[in-house]
């Protein structure tokens, strides 16, 4: 699972939401769904004005948790399968 830090990293340099909007231009709604981890998908340029806006590296702000239980198995042979259905 991939987890946005961004509620962590504000949090430690004492910035809010709004700050971020204002230093960065992205919209307050956006930042908002970043901060709570309610996006499924991240505009790069988004990461990149964060990053430069926060004076960070990326992966301050995005880590990745592997799952308990995997989404990918791997068979005897080496071949990959899906256990998700949405792929």
């Amino acid at each position: 699972m991939i987890r946005i830090l961004l509620s962590t990293k504000l949090g430690e340099l004492r910035w809010t939401q709004a700050d971020l909007a204002r230093a960065t231009g992205i919209r307050p709604n956006t930042i908002n769904e970043l901060y709570h981890e309610l996006v499924d998908r991240v505009n790069l340029e988004h990461l990149d004005l964060i990053c430069e806006a926060l004076d960070c590296k990326l992966d301050e702000l995005i880590v990745r948790v592997p799952d308990e239980s995997p989404k990918v198995l791997h068979t005897k042979n080496g071949s990959l399968i899906s256990s998700s259905s949405d792929r």
